[in-house]
């Protein structure tokens, strides 16, 4: 398992690297390991060699590693689309979810997290470039949520969360239109406090940051290609 320690330290080069030619702080961005289908040994390696942060799609799955991985001081995000029947289980097992899109996901999350945990950590999806295939609040219908969102009593809303679309230019980049729309959103008294851009996989970290992402989704740069 020493190739995964190799590959912490790949990406945490690239992330200082792109932080630096943006001015930023390296240590002002997550690095959050994508783990999904990955086998419980890597995912522990990884944990390990010092990463606390991970990414997870799929629940059933999410929870079945969650008991039985050693990782205590671990954080599961929970980055996949969500379903209504799904809620509870997110609620009672992830400390942060990033794909919430609509103010019934997050009203069913609210009213089922459990008081003796801390609020939930929230993301809001946006689908950035209106792609019908891809899930995700409209940018007209984001501030709406946004305000609703963070008026529910056992969420806190975080920030933004986006997966654009594979083609884009640097003069129309997804990344420094969600990075607009945070500060735009942040004017508002009641959303001052979202300090979160979660944007940035394997391929687009570096546009990312430059663009003011706080964490990186990376799963393939980290753990290889999947197998199945």
């Amino acid at each position: 398992m020493h190739k995964i320690q190799d590959r912490i330290t790949q990406v945490n080069i690239r992330i200082k690297n792109a932080a630096s030619n943006a001015g930023r702080n390296p240590q002002a961005i997550t690095l959050l390991a994508v783990s999904k289908r990955q086998p419980n040994a890597l995912i522990q390696a990884a944990y390990d060699a010092g990463l606390r942060d991970f990414g997870e799609n799929y629940l059933q799955e999410a929870v079945e590693k969650i008991a039985v991985l050693a990782m205590p001081e671990a954080r599961w995000h929970f980055i996949g689309p969500i379903q209504s029947n799904k809620t509870r289980a997110i609620a009672e097992h992830f400390q942060w979810v990033h794909s919430v899109d609509r103010l019934k996901i997050a009203q069913r999350l609210s009213e089922q997290r459990p008081s003796a945990l801390p609020p939930l950590q929230i993301c809001l999806q946006v689908n950035i470039d209106n792609e019908d295939t891809k899930s995700g609040v409209g940018v007209a219908e984001l501030e709406t949520l946004a305000l609703a969102v963070a008026e529910l009593p056992h969420l806190q809303l975080r920030g933004l969360m986006t997966i654009p679309a594979t083609q884009y230019t640097a003069d129309n980049s997804p990344f420094v239109r969600l990075q607009t729309l945070f500060e735009r959103l942040k004017k508002h008294p009641q959303l001052a406090n979202m300090d979160t851009l979660s944007m940035g996989m394997s391929g687009d970290m570096e546009d990312a940051i430059a663009a003011g992402s706080t964490q990186v989704r990376i799963g393939t740069a980290l753990f290889g290609e999947r197998t199945h």
